[in-house]
């Protein structure tokens, strides 16, 4: 039967039909409409992001630039000390040393603001996460793998590890393996 005969015949079961199809094409275009402001919405607020991303990496740089420049200022007046120094033509070699010594401490004391502590690894047990053996020695008087000569002292940023020392360690087992080849 064709939609023809179906109006001629059930004139209410053709206006219910086209009810039905205007319904479902104002629900279709309801859902259109809802559709387009979610798209809407998701570009702007992926736009939004961006620009807070941008934003957010800006201002990290310039907070990071902020704190170097400062550091760089605070390590000024120790240049200026060095430089006070090596002009310094008066000065006995005492009181070279004591300046130069007043200069250290001075610089010891910005690292210590910053976090930044020496390890102190002389008569210490060698302890790989800390220190770097760059020599061996062998000292009896010494316990074995202790550390005999500092090179370059480590440093610290709480108990993290900033920079391992450089160091001498004593190496006992060594000798006694030396001194087995030998009597061989």
């Amino acid at each position: 039967m064709n939609t023809d005969t179906k109006t001629k015949t059930h004139p209410e079961a053709a206006e219910q039909e086209d009810d039905g199809a205007q319904a479902l094409e104002a629900d279709l275009k309801s859902i259109e409409t809802e559709l387009a402001a979610q798209k809407d919405l998701y570009l702007r607020l992926a736009a939004d992001f961006d620009n807070f991303r941008k934003r957010t990496a800006q201002e990290i740089e310039r907070r990071a630039a902020a704190q170097k420049e400062a550091f760089i200022r605070e390590l000024l007046p120790v240049i200026d000390n060095l430089e006070r120094a090596l002009t310094s033509s008066s000065a006995s070699p005492e009181q070279l040393r004591e300046g130069v010594q007043m200069t250290l401490q001075q610089f010891q004391q910005i690292l210590r603001r910053h976090g930044i502590e020496p390890e102190e690894s002389l008569g210490q047990p060698f302890d790989s996460a800390r220190h770097e053996a760059v020599a061996t020695r062998q000292d009896e008087s010494q316990p074995d793998h202790i550390i005999l000569e500092t090179f370059q002292r480590g440093y610290r940023r709480g108990k993290e590890i900033f920079r391992p020392a450089k160091v001498v360690v004593n190496d006992l087992t060594h000798s006694s393996h030396e001194s087995a080849k030998v009597r061989k």
